[in-house]
C-alpha cells in the first residue's frame, strides 16, 4: 500500500513576504494545522547582477528581483521558529553546504535540535549562484561537489557527539569535542537536494532521503530507479528511503511550461491532488509546498485551500 503524505510548509525566506508578520504566522498556522513541518530555503545574499543559470525552471531566470525584495538568512529564521512553535518539524530545502563552515554549521544543526527537542530536518544542496560563493568567499564553486560531500560527514559526525576528526581534501579537523550531540540518533535527516547524476549519487551514500524540486511528476519516475538502484548498491535498506518534493502552489489559477504542460502544484484542487496522488504511487512520503505570490491576505487564503480542499483528499 503507497504511504500517506505528509505535508510540510515554506514560510519563504525571500520575497516580498519574507517579514516577521507574515514567516510567524505561517509557522503558527502549520504547527496548529495539518501540516508536519516548517521549512526554509537558502540564500544569504543577492548580487545586483549575475550569470548563474536558475536549475528550476525552464528559463533559467531567478522568478523574483531581488534587487527588490527582502531576504532573511536561513539559519537565523530557523532559531526562531524553534522557539516559536511546538509540534512541527524545522527543514532547510536547502542549504547550500559550501556556504559555512561545516564545524559551525554542525554545531549549530545540533543546538538546535537539543532545543527543539529533536525536529530539526537538515537538506542539503551544492548551490548554483556562482557569484553568491564569491561573496562569501566560500569554496570554490567549481569543486562544491566534493566540498559538500565533506561538509556532510563533518556535520553528522559532529551531531554524532563526541571525539571528532576529519582529514579530507578541503577540509582538515584535529581532534575536537563536540557536546552535547543532536537528539535524533544518530543525527537529524539529511535529505540531499538536486537533481543531477551527482546528486542522486550523493543521497544513496550520505543522505537519509532524497528533496526533489522543478520535476513534474511524470519526470521523476527515471531519476527515482536510477537512485533505488544506487541506493541497494550500498547496500541500504529500501524501506529507509525517504522522499521529499517541493512544489510551488497556485490554486485555481494554473501555470503552464514552455511546452504547454501545466505546472504541477496548479490548477483546480482536483487536479492538484492528481498530482500529489502521483506522488504517492512514485512513493514519496512528503511534500513542501509554497505559494510564492506577493499579497499576504492571498498566500493565507491559498494556503487555508490548501488545508481545506487538497490535504484531505490525498
Amino acid at each position: 500500500m503507497p504511504p500517506a503524505l505528509t505535508f510540510g510548509l515554506d514560510v519563504g525566506v525571500y520575497g516580498r513576504l519574507a517579514t516577521r508578520h507574515d514567516i510567524l504566522s505561517l509557522a503558527t498556522l502549520a504547527d496548529t494545522s495539518g501540516f508536519d513541518a516548517v521549512w526554509v530555503a537558502d540564500h544569504v545574499i543577492f548580487p545586483t547582477t549575475f550569470t548563474s543559470r536558475y536549475p528550476y525552471n525552464a528559463s533559467g531566470t531567478f522568478p523574483l528581483d531581488m534587487t527588490q525584495e527582502p531576504l532573511l538568512e536561513p539559519l537565523a529564521t530557523m532559531g526562531v521558529l524553534v522557539g516559536a512553535t511546538h509540534r512541527v518539524k524545522i527543514g532547510a530545502a536547502v542549504l547550500v553546504m559550501p556556504y559555512r563552515n561545516p564545524v559551525l554549521l554542525g554545531r549549530m544543526l545540533a543546538t538546535l535540535d537539543v532545543l527543539s527537542a529533536g525536529r530539526m530536518i537538515l537538506g542539503a544542496g551544492v548551490g548554483w549562484l556562482e557569484e553568491e560563493f564569491v561573496a562569501l568567499d566560500a569554496r570554490p564553486f567549481a569543486a562544491r561537489g566534493r566540498v559538500t560531500d565533506e561538509a556532510i560527514t563533518i556535520v553528522q559526525r559532529l551531531c554524532q557527539g563526541g571525539e571528532v576528526s576529519f582529514q579530507g581534501e578541503h577540509y582538515h579537523l584535529k581532534p575536537l569535542v563536540s557536546n552535547p550531540s543532536s537528539v535524533q540518533r544518530p543525527h537529524p535527516p539529511i535529505l540531499i537536494g538536486g537533481t543531477s547524476a551527482a546528486a542522486l549519487r550523493r543521497v544513496a551514500r550520505l543522505g537519509n532521503g532524497w528533496l526533489s524540486t522543478g520535476l513534474r511528476p511524470e519526470r521523476l519516475a527515471t531519476p527515482l530507479q536510477q537512485l533505488r538502484d544506487l541506493w541497494d548498491a550500498h547496500g541500504r535498506d529500501a524501506a529507509a528511503l525517504q522522499l521529499y518534493h517541493k512544489l510551488f502552489i497556485n490554486l485555481d489559477e494554473a501555470r503552464y511550461d514552455a511546452d504547454g504542460t501545466r505546472e504541477a502544484g496548479t490548477g483546480t484542487p482536483a487536479q492538484v491532488c492528481e498530482d500529489l496522488r502521483r506522488l504517492v504511487d512514485l512513493g514519496y512520503h512528503s511534500v513542501i509546498v509554497r505559494y510564492r505570490g506577493d499579497d499576504a491576505a492571498v498566500q493565507r487564503q491559498q494556503i487555508q485551500r490548501w488545508l481545506d480542499e487538497v490535504m484531505p483528499h490525498v
